[in-house]
């Protein structure tokens, strides 16, 4: 009898340790950006690149970069597509500027997007003419 009241103390400390065991891993996407770019409502600036998933919902991305120690949580829409053999990110390209518009992990079916910015509506209703730009990168 003097156990009962114990376990509601012992439920409360391991079903967080269970739920933590069954988070899917991080993926983790590295490469090299030669231009500034924007993510969201936020600039980044050139350099590393890292992506990671944020949330075991597949519906926010952590996309940062360690030497500038700038990072920003971006929400994204995951979907499914055909299987990427190699990671990339995905740039829409208005002039200079340069917004990140999709996440493809490799060897795998993940693509996350992102919604098109204020910004870059706008300079879509501008008619500024726009070119996709394609980043290969590495999944670790």
């Amino acid at each position: 009898m003097n156990y009962a009241k114990w376990i509601p103390a012992l439920m409360l400390l391991f079903v967080p340790l269970i739920a933590v065991g069954q988070m899917k891993p991080t993926e983790r996407i590295v490469t090299q950006v030669p231009f500034k770019y924007m993510v969201g409502d936020a600039a980044m600036p050139a350099g590393e690149c890292i992506v990671l998933l944020a949330n075991e919902n597949n519906s926010i991305l952590l996309v940062g970069s360690r030497d500038a120690k700038h990072w920003v949580y971006a929400p994204a829409t995951s979907d499914l597509g055909k299987k990427a053999s190699e990671a990339a990110l995905t740039f829409h390209r208005y002039g200079d500027r340069y917004f990140l518009t999709e996440v493809r992990v490799g060897n795998s079916r993940s693509i996350y997007t992102f919604k098109p910015t204020k910004l870059e509506k706008e300079l879509r209703a501008q008619n500024v003419s726009g070119t996709e730009e394609i980043l290969l990168a590495s999944s670790k």
